[in-house]
């Protein structure tokens, strides 16, 4: 199995102060197959607290910010942790992996680059991202509101121009 359950502790407040309604918290193996399964569970949880329309952007805030973690945050033997917060007016989603000392950057690579533009793409669809230091490792997070939900993952798409 991919995922370790972790017990869920009583959810503390929120950053911002706002009471936490839902919360989730896993831990996950550095595999490409716990990417997937941490976009999944993002998705069902989101959905099935009512925030359904955010959940193609939980679905790639998930995905970005987990793919950082296995790539630049790995150690052998250690986990990363996903951990959704539902507030009345904000999902938060973090995701924690044991490297402190490398901290993702935002960076503009060259047009002919293929990777490299995960903190650019969370940066379009969250209203606010971050990065925590933990005792051992880091935080990196991103908070999205519903009054957002589908119209950021669109700004991604590409505009249709009709052929004439």
């Amino acid at each position: 199995m991919n995922a370790a359950h972790t017990p869920q502790p009583t959810p503390e407040p929120a950053p911002d102060g706002d009471p936490v309604r839902h919360h989730d918290r896993l831990d996950y193996t550095p595999t490409a197959d716990s990417i997937r399964l941490a976009r999944r569970r993002a998705v069902r949880l989101v959905g099935e607290w009512g925030w359904a329309g955010l959940a193609g952007t939980a679905w790639l805030l998930v995905s970005e910010l987990a793919t950082n973690a296995l790539l630049h945050g790995r150690l052998r033997d250690r986990l990363f942790r996903v951990r959704l917060q539902l507030t009345a007016s904000t999902l938060r989603i973090e995701v924690s992996d044991p490297r402190g000392e490398r901290l993702p950057r935002l960076r503009l690579p060259e047009d002919d680059v293929c990777f490299g533009r995960g903190l650019l793409i969370v940066a379009e669809l969250a209203d606010r991202w971050g990065i925590e230091p933990r005792t051992v490792g880091k935080t990196v997070w991103a908070k999205c509101t519903p009054e957002h939900e589908e119209t950021n993952i669109h700004r991604l798409m590409p505009v249709e121009t009709p052929l004439s």
